[in-house]
């Protein structure tokens, strides 16, 4: 119960905060837009920026930490897309969007805090190992299942120039890219640039999770229910449950093992909406399970918790 006092229980209530300021008409919908776009389009990249520039590539970046939490992650996306297809009978462009809130965990604004908070800011390199492909592996993942999924598409040219122009024009994997860039080849970059990325940095997750309180708000509970429970067993469960046998069999060390699990065990975020919303296909399932799944993570990241080392 400490575990939940402690490290979870803060972090949901910044989002509670976020939300019932926005419910009360103490911050506008509006407001929270232009909050949103800060924390994704400035600050957090900032923060990936500033993580990947730093980041011992050779201690962090272990293959066991990586297939651990992506084999988790995919097995998500696929129990997603064919139970969306064979238990509810969606049709496949549905299919996909509801495979992707199964494999896009909130490993930034939920996973790196309450790591933090349980693990503290020494134990986060494995997180931002896997933070550092997230999004480019997700929406790769995604958005050529979609352009398949939408059938008789352009092409393998024009799919692959989809993905790759979707890739490239996300604000995160910019931050992420320039990041790797300064890692490897040790570019140096100016001490007053640097305190100003941090100086914004610094704010990213506050703000962030502020913001996605106030975000829920607009989110109702509607859509089929059924598909909402299973995009939230998937999420919470299933994808931690592989995650942690393939690092329990890999004998990845106890901070990885940490690390993987916890940001497996997050809801989806909330790309997963904007994902449904792009291509205009499941966006009340999406919505709905970016609602409920968040609130359920206050036990489930306990639970997870109490399991890990």
């Amino acid at each position: 119960m400490g575990a939940l006092i402690q490290v979870v229980l803060p972090v949901f209530l910044v989002i509670a905060f976020g939300y019932v300021a926005v419910v009360r008409g103490l911050f506008s919908e509006s407001g929270v837009d232009g909050l949103m776009r800060y924390t994704q389009k400035f600050a957090i990249p900032c923060l990936l920026f500033s993580a990947i520039a730093k980041l011992d590539l050779s201690a962090s970046f272990d293959l066991r930490l990586l297939t651990s939490f992506y084999v988790g992650a995919v097995s998500g996306f696929a129990l997603g897309l064919f139970g969306a297809r064979y238990l509810f009978g969606r049709p496949w462009e549905d299919c996909a969007a509801i495979g992707f809130c199964c494999l896009f965990s909130n490993s930034l604004l939920l996973g790196v805090p309450i790591s933090e908070r349980a693990y503290g800011a020494a134990s986060l390199s494995s997180n931002f190992a896997i933070i550092s492909i997230h999004a480019p592996f997700c929406y790769l993942i995604g958005i050529t299942a979609m352009e398949i999924a939408r059938g008789g598409g352009a092409g393998v040219i024009a799919t692959s120039r989809s993905v790759l122009r979707a890739m490239f024009s996300n604000a995160l994997v910019i931050g992420i890219a320039l990041g790797a860039i300064v890692n490897l080849t040790g570019l140096p970059v100016p001490a007053a640039v640097t305190a100003a990325v941090e100086l914004i940095a610094r704010s990213a997750l506050p703000a962030a999770l502020f913001g996605l309180g106030g975000v829920l708000v607009r989110y109702r509970p509607e859509g089929d229910m059924r598909a909402i429970a299973f995009v939230t067993v998937v999420a919470l469960i299933v994808h931690p449950s592989i995650t942690y046998a393939l690092a329990a069999w890999f004998d990845l060390p106890q901070q990885g093992l940490r690390a993987a699990v916890l940001t497996a065990s997050m809801p989806p975020g909330v790309n997963a909406y904007v994902f449904a919303d792009m291509y205009g296909r499941a966006r009340r399932v999406a919505a709905s399970s970016v609602l409920f799944a968040t609130a359920a993570t206050v036990i489930t990241a306990w639970a997870w918790l109490q399991i890990l080392p």
